[in-house]
């Protein structure tokens, strides 16, 4: 099936009256302009005419005019509401953006967020690092897990690339250590264990490869396309990679186990949200 090159056509961003909300609001009208998208602003509690002149006053600074944009106020609680909104609207991509130091961090980065990864239906991009004035994408990072979704991960993160005018993407392909099957002993096995490291990067190599070659070449000759293979545990070994490299974005595969254990030991997805490295896009489609 060929990829989607227009995947976010309708954006969601559900906002509090948190002292970042110029900036996010601002941040995400950029990235819906630059993405060619529809806007919804949504807030979850009161309306007041207070609160409405706040809004209105920033959405007269979006230095896009042209915009689509539907202000929506709704009542209820937040993690409802917002995947009923995303559900009855067809969002393609939610956005919620707060920054760590803020209450609000913990409000909706944290155990709504991990709710709503497992169950909302479509994208989602967490902002920590939202600026009202642009602050170019140089660099994105991509996992390039062997997962049924990975393709349609590293597709997406080439279209965000090229949408942002980045430099570089690289995909990151996290082989677990338990993988090498040889424990160091002495320097023979040391050798040994460096010969099946090198085997091991091979073959991610070329299924990552592969699917790069499906790809349309006007999503991948217009940045530079990095591999990197790292060993260790997956999620936390990424989301390391992406905050040494200083990446201005992660993407990630959406999370598919929502059973018992997934739920008592954390996933790969669950090691970047306790502690994120850079703004995060978690595909779903």
């Amino acid at each position: 099936m060929p990829p989607k090159i227009h995947p976010f056509k309708t954006i969601l961003f559900g906002f509090a009256f948190s002292p970042s909300l110029k900036a996010n609001v601002l941040e995400t009208a950029r990235i819906a302009h630059y993405f060619n998208a529809k806007l919804i602003l949504l807030h979850v509690g009161e309306k007041t005419v207070e609160k409405q002149k706040t809004i209105d006053g920033i959405i007269a600074e979006i230095e896009h005019r042209d915009l689509p944009i539907d202000i929506k106020w709704q009542e209820g609680k937040p993690y409802d509401v917002i995947l009923d909104t995303c559900k009855n609207q067809h969002i393609d991509l939610l956005i919620l953006g707060a920054l760590q130091h803020e209450n609000m961090f913990q409000f909706y980065v944290g155990s709504i967020a991990r709710k709503l990864t497992r169950k909302v239906c479509c994208s989602v991009l967490l902002l920590i690092k939202p600026s009202a004035v642009r602050v170019a994408c140089k660099h994105v990072v991509v996992n390039g897990l062997n997962a049924p979704d990975t393709p349609l991960a590293i597709t997406d993160a080439f279209y965000v690339a090229n949408a942002l005018d980045a430099q570089q993407l690289t995909i990151v392909e996290e082989i677990k250590q338990s993988e090498i099957h040889v424990t160091v002993k002495d320097d023979r096995s040391l050798k040994k264990a460096n010969l099946v490291k090198e085997r091991l990067k091979h073959r991610e190599d070329f299924r990552i490869r592969k699917i790069l070659a499906d790809l349309p070449a006007s999503l991948t000759n217009t940045v530079k396309v990095k591999t990197q293979s790292i060993f260790g545990k997956r999620g936390y070994s990424i989301g390391h990679y992406a905050e040494v490299v200083r990446a201005d974005l992660l993407v990630m595969n959406a999370p598919t186990k929502i059973g018992l254990l997934d739920r008592i030991f954390k996933h790969d997805l669950e090691h970047i949200l306790s502690d994120l490295p850079t703004d995060l896009l978690i595909i779903r489609r």
